[in-house]
């Protein structure tokens, strides 16, 4: 079948990106599913830095690629052996395919699977192939997605079967802002009621840490960012306090205002600075968590002393250390509930073709969750 899709044939493109337009709107082949995969028809995708990161270059991958990589939909198609979904389901696409049988998914840490990684990297679906072509040519799926479509074939592990109330559009910042910002608060850094938090970082990942840390009942969630406007906004979804951290004294600010530091830090800006401030206000004993992804070549320079005297802990966290077939339905549950509003990281809406147009609001900082709608 024929369907549109955003493709990226070269890396690097300089923003302003509704002039030089690295995103094109282009008509693909996009074959049915075969065994173990699905058809799905898109309803909404998520633009998120990872997509942007690929863009820039900060994080290379096989090109030419339809991109996107967070999105709902609805299933259309099943292939041979998929018996647990059927033609009418809502699915949340989830972007790390798990095989089931490798060493990290036998341990329960399938967001680690090394043939999904690998498969991912490859740009392909888990089980090796590609669905998609242009011009009679083979194009990559965007980490066994490439949502960024009016129809996408993926592998049956990267969807999850969710409530059919839940609107598609707010469904969609399941699959990876809220996978890895709450996963990384109850998770990763395992957040227990009446604990102190510090959040560097406020995009719609480090947002939804601050909804995790909210229901999971931290005493203490203070923010941290550039933006004053991402701050009010952190406040509106519990934040009990805020540092602006062009501040000279921001970390001195965070360490007061925590009475020595915070138990849990997390970092979601993808840069050094950041993860060096998530460290140094975290107080004696306590956890720094880092899911921000800074270029390959970046490194931090880690105060051995310190975390060895101090007994600290520092931890990356990948997609929010998730089991998406056990959290996605309990964070969709928290979010039916009223307990955790998603829905307040959307940012607005747009159609495909204005798809440069958003990356150039979310390099600007002006947006926290855009998502295109089909």
């Amino acid at each position: 079948m024929k369907t549109k899709a955003a493709v990226l044939r070269a890396m690097g493109a300089q923003p302003p990106y509704a002039d030089s337009r690295p995103l094109r709107i282009e008509t693909v082949e996009l074959a049915g599913p075969q065994r173990g995969e699905v058809l799905v028809r898109i309803a909404a995708a998520g633009l998120c830095h990872s997509d942007l990161s690929v863009v820039n270059g900060d994080r290379p991958r096989p090109l030419p690629m339809a991109l996107g990589h967070e999105a709902a939909g609805v299933v259309q198609q099943v292939g041979e052996g998929v018996h647990d979904l059927a033609p009418g389901d809502h699915v949340v696409v989830v972007f790390v395919p798990s095989c089931g049988h490798c060493a990290p998914c036998a341990e329960g840490r399938p967001a680690l699977c090394e043939p999904g990684a690998a498969a991912n990297g490859a740009g392909t679906l888990l089980g090796g192939g590609r669905r998609l072509a242009l011009d009679g040519q083979p194009l990559h799926h965007h980490l066994g997605c490439s949502v960024f479509a009016e129809y996408a074939t993926v592998d049956r592990n990267s969807l999850v079967k969710i409530d059919p109330r839940v609107p598609l559009e707010h469904a969609a910042l399941f699959g990876c802002a809220v996978l890895t910002g709450v996963g990384a608060v109850v998770n990763t850094a395992q957040v227990r009621a009446g604990e102190s938090v510090a959040v560097v970082g406020l995009g719609g990942v480090g947002l939804a840490a601050i909804l995790g840390a909210h229901a999971a009942g931290a005493r203490q969630i203070i923010a941290v960012d550039l933006s004053d406007a991402k701050l009010e906004q952190a406040r509106a979804l519990g934040a009990t306090h805020t540092v602006n951290a062009a501040q000279p004294d921001a970390e001195a600010l965070v360490r007061a205002m925590s009475g020595g530091g915070v138990e849990h830090a997390f970092e979601f800006a993808g840069a050094i600075r950041a993860l060096e401030l998530a460290y140094q206000v975290t107080r004696r004993g306590g956890n720094t968590v880092t899911a921000g992804l800074p270029g390959p070549a970046a490194r931090f320079a880690l105060p051995v002393v310190n975390l060895v005297a101090e007994e600290r802990t520092l931890k990356g966290s990948y997609i929010g250390t998730c089991v998406p077939s056990r959290d996605v339905p309990r964070y969709i549950a928290l979010y039916l509930q009223g307990r955790l509003p998603v829905d307040r990281l959307l940012s607005g809406t747009l159609p495909l073709e204005q798809i440069n147009e958003g990356f150039d609001r979310l390099h600007r900082g002006e947006a926290v969750r855009q998502v295109v709608v089909f």
